[in-house]
């Protein structure tokens, strides 16, 4: 029976921990188990909690002899990306320099699941300090590894937890996504993810006492990843909401207004008509004939508004931001850490007030050009990202690797700077490596495109926990 438990869905487990069928100790213990015999190979977990996850499943369990009601995460394992605190443990980024930041408190997204009766296993690998690439590389904690296979990136920078969720080390990962870092780890690795919107989620991303500037406000939202859409539904109603440590968090209603029916999508197969990989349409054309089959109204369009736009934007503001306090970060991202941002700097140069000033309306203006362009169409399915799956630190091996991966990611990138949600969901299978698509909707319409999510994922099906494979 153990053998079995890390299998199922969240929602699964918990139940079955509720109903008593099994116990949270032995949900537990089953998962540590698979995290003994699988992570040596993937190290995607970093700092396991072992001890202390035994003695959360404890209490679970003796809160239901209690009588207690439990909730909807009763007795659920869950990663923690490196970035995102857990009372009591290291909140190291990845770098040696923060190996023991021991963190104060929890989060609020790691609150918020732990109040709902799940527990925190472990916290997961990335990038150091999410900056020195996309490959999930830490100074710390080396490479984890793709469990479909070793020659490709799992992607980031939420790659520990798409990796850790993929091959059963947990049902739910919790990461962060500025510009497709869940998004991607979750294509790469053939489970689900979402992006929220901004301000869906209560999020503290703070290092230190002092919050990020502006664009790293705006940007950088938590999300869950899992192996079935109906699993970020889960994690999703236990994450939204307002919450008095974060003022960015709204109290918007998870569920929207019905929308009228059939609900139309626009399929972009190559954002911007810069060139898409075979595979990478095909997954695209799959979905959009699985959402045809579900009852959608799917219609190709050119393109989505302003691309070319968003991406500008993005990058000087950004790499504006990171040059103030570049010589200081720098020295901490360890040996090889600085290409991917000097990359960036190079070209995209940083910017002065007044031209950063104004960039903050260019925004205002790209992200009313897509409420229009949303008002007609309610939904947008496109790809992740239009290459396949590229090798582990390709993206920091030359400047033109840089760029190419860069360029495959356009359309996260645009949709965070929106700062509309969207939801990862894979398709199918080629040449071994699975691959996915998004759905992108309307500020705080999440649900739509966790509907939507679900009729492709009925349709094409689900694609792990999987062993590692070389």
């Amino acid at each position: 029976m153990r053998n079995a438990l890390w299998k199922m869905t969240a929602r699964a487990q918990a139940t079955a921990v509720r109903t008593g069928e099994v116990s949270a100790v032995e949900l537990v213990e089953a998962h540590l188990e698979r995290i003994a015999e699988v992570n040596p190979a993937v190290n995607a977990v970093t700092q396991l909690l072992a001890e202390r996850a035994r003695g959360e499943a404890a209490e679970v369990d003796r809160r239901r002899a209690a009588g207690a009601e439990l909730g909807p995460l009763a007795g659920v394992p869950f990663t923690v990306k490196e970035t995102t605190a857990i009372e009591g443990v290291p909140t190291t980024y990845g770098a040696e320099r923060f190996r023991d930041f021991v963190a104060r408190s929890d989060a609020p997204p790691v609150a918020r699941l732990r109040a709902a009766g799940g527990i925190p296993v472990g916290h997961s690998n990335m990038p150091t300090l999410i900056l020195a690439g996309v490959h999930s590389r830490s100074e710390l904690f080396g490479d984890t590894v793709n469990p479909w296979s070793a020659a490709v990136t799992p992607g980031g920078s939420s790659g520990g937890d798409g990796a850790a969720v993929a091959s059963g080390m947990a049902p739910l990962g919790l990461g962060n996504d500025s510009g497709g870092s869940v998004r991607i780890p979750a294509s790469f690795c053939g489970v689900a993810g979402l992006k929220p919107t901004y301000g869906r989620f209560a999020a503290d991303h703070r290092i230190g006492p002092d919050d990020p500037s502006l664009a790293a406000q705006f940007l950088v939202v938590d999300g869950p990843l899992a192996r079935t859409v109906d699993d970020l539904r889960l994690a999703y109603e236990v994450l939204a909401g307002a919450d008095p440590c974060d003022p960015r968090a709204v109290p918007v209603p998870l569920y929207g207004t019905p929308p009228g029916r059939p609900l139309k999508v626009a399929m972009v197969t190559d954002p911007g008509g810069s060139g898409v990989h075979p595979a990478v349409r095909r997954a695209v054309e799959g979905a959009a004939d699985a959402l045809r089959d579900a009852g959608y109204q799917v219609s190709e369009v050119a393109d989505v508004p302003r691309l070319d736009d968003a991406l500008d934007a993005y990058a000087r503001m950004t790499l504006t931001e990171f040059a103030t306090t570049w010589p200081a970060v720098k020295p901490l991202l360890g040996e090889g850490g600085h290409r991917y941002v000097e990359w960036g700097m190079a070209r995209s140069a940083p910017v002065e007030l007044p031209e950063y000033l104004r960039l903050t309306g260019v925004r205002m203006g790209i992200q009313r050009d897509w409420a229009a362009f949303l008002d007609e169409y309610p939904l947008v399915l496109g790809p992740v990202f239009t290459d396949p799956p590229f090798a582990p630190g390709e993206e920091v091996r030359d400047e033109e690797s840089y760029q190419r991966v860069q360029h495959a990611m356009r359309l996260c990138t645009a949709t965070s700077f929106v700062g509309v949600p969207a939801v990862a969901v894979p398709t199918g299978v080629v040449d071994g490596l699975p691959y996915g698509v998004q759905l992108i909707g309307r500020s705080y319409r999440e649900d739509l495109c966790l509907e939507a999510a679900e009729a492709v994922e009925r349709r094409l099906g689900v694609r792990t926990p999987i062993d590692p494979r070389p």
